[in-house]
């Protein structure tokens, strides 16, 4: 049984376009924030109470199941599996990767920051906040990251987390042991598959091979938990990237 969370939010900020997808099998994560707070206060909020709920889906021997307008998500869903003494693997696909420290950045922007803080890098605010324990760089892979900035390519390079720049090595080499935190942000998907994103980037596995390797991911049955980072809603696309996503996360979660 899979438990899941919907948090409508983009860096502390409302995300309403997302609400589109929830039905009565979604749980609801929408916190009150005070308005006059950071947004790395807002996000402590948000993913302490989606931490609660990742725990409490776990300690019923369900997977959580985690649907956000960001990547800094993932501090909550890996602070409740380790709350519930879950000590995963992470498996992160995303098009870039999210490994700048306030030393690196140029933009400042929280959100190409979040891979670095999990591993205790930089900015840990949200961590401190979530009672996360920073996860071993060996039990982390970055998967794809085909579009890495100059500062943070050096820094990953030089990490001990381990580079898949190709994603379809996945399909070939032995899965780690034991239990597997899939995050997926959707713009590691091609753009001709999935257009609307805020930061698209040229290239990437199409939907297909993203099947494939997610099937295998399934079929493992090691997935422990699965987050995404949604597609931009307030672009028009038809629909078509929040369907070639929902498809991706049902063959992670039913293979």
């Amino acid at each position: 049984m899979t438990v899941k969370i919907l948090t409508p939010f983009f860096i502390g900020e409302p995300e309403p376009g997302l609400n589109a997808i929830t039905d009565r099998d979604w749980i609801l994560n929408a916190p009150p924030l005070p308005a006059d707070a950071t947004p790395q206060q807002r996000m402590t909020t948000l993913y302490r109470a989606l931490a609660a709920q990742v725990e409490n889906a776990v300690r019923a021997g369900e997977m959580p199941v985690s649907v956000c307008g960001d990547c800094l998500s993932s501090i909550g869903v890996l602070a409740g599996l380790q709350h519930a003494g879950v000590q995963p693997t992470l498996l992160w696909f995303d098009a870039h990767g999210d490994f700048h420290t306030w030393e690196t950045t140029a933009s400042g922007f929280l959100g190409g920051m979040p891979l670095a803080m999990l591993v205790g890098r930089g900015e840990q605010t949200i961590v401190t906040g979530t009672d996360l324990s920073p996860i071993p760089e060996n039990r982390v892979i970055l998967t794809d990251g085909r579009d890495l900035d100059p500062g943070e390519r050096e820094a990953v390079a030089a990490s001990g987390i381990t580079h898949f720049p190709q994603p379809e090595t996945l399909l070939e080499m032995p899965l780690p042991s034991g239990a597997l935190y899939v995050h997926f942000d959707v713009d590691v998907i091609n753009p001709a598959d999935a257009p609307a994103m805020r930061y698209p980037a040229p290239g990437g596995a199409t939907a297909e091979t993203l099947h494939r390797i997610f099937r295998r991911l399934h079929n493992s049955g090691q997935i422990a938990a699965i987050s995404v980072s949604a597609w931009d809603t307030t672009q028009n696309d038809g629909g078509k990237s929040q369907s070639t996503a929902l498809t991706l996360l049902q063959t992670l979660i039913a293979g």
